[in-house]
C-alpha cells in the first residue's frame, strides 16, 4: 500500500480540495483521484524529510498568536494604503539572526512571515544563519527583530528543536 500511496493524507486533503473546487460527480471523482495518487507518489521522489515534533502541544498557541498578528497587520497595512495617519513611511530591510535550524521550523517561520501583510521573507543564508526581512512600515528594527526572535522563532524552537 505504501508503495502504491505513500502519502495517504497528502492524496486524501487533495482530492477533497479538487472536489470543493469542482463539482461532485463520477468523473471528477476519477480525475482528482488520479491527481492525488499522482501528486502523493510525485512527494515521495522529493524524500522529504519527516518533522519531529518535541512539544507539538504548542502549535494551538503558535497558531492563535500568527492569526492575532495578520488581523493587526491586515489593519495596520489597510490604514497606510487608505492613507490615515498621515505620517511618514519608511520600508526597509532588516537582518535577523536566527537560532533556528530545522527546516520544517524555517519553512513554517517563511509561510508566517509571507502571510503576514507589510513583511517579506527576502533570503536566507544558512551558513550564518542571518533572515533578510522586508518591512513595509520600518519604524523600529529593533522591535522587528524582537518579534521574529521571540514571539516567533522561541516558540519554533521549542516545537522542532
Amino acid at each position: 500500500m505504501s508503495r502504491v500511496l505513500p502519502y495517504p493524507l497528502l492524496a486524501l486533503a487533495l482530492l477533497v480540495m479538487w472536489l470543493s473546487l469542482t463539482s461532485f460527480s463520477p468523473g471528477q471523482v476519477l480525475l482528482g483521484g488520479g491527481i492525488a495518487v499522482a501528486a502523493a507518489r510525485a512527494m515521495a521522489a522529493l524524500h522529504p524529510s519527516k518533522p519531529r515534533l518535541r512539544r507539538w502541544q504548542l502549535i494551538p498557541l503558535l497558531f492563535g498568536r500568527v492569526t492575532l498578528d495578520i488581523v493587526r497587520s491586515n489593519i495596520a497595512v489597510s490604514s497606510i494604503v487608505l492613507g490615515l495617519g498621515r505620517r511618514e513611511r519608511k520600508s526597509g530591510f532588516v537582518p535577523i539572526p536566527l537560532e533556528l535550524r530545522d527546516r520544517t521550523g524555517l519553512a513554517i517561520l517563511a509561510c508566517i512571515v509571507t502571510s503576514t501583510p507589510g513583511t517579506a521573507w527576502i533570503e536566507y543564508d544558512p551558513d550564518s544563519g542571518v533572515l533578510l526581512l522586508h518591512v513595509l512600515d520600518l519604524v523600529e528594527e529593533k522591535e522587528w527583530i524582537d518579534t521574529i526572535k521571540y514571539r516567533y522563532e522561541a516558540l519554533l524552537l521549542e516545537i522542532f528543536e
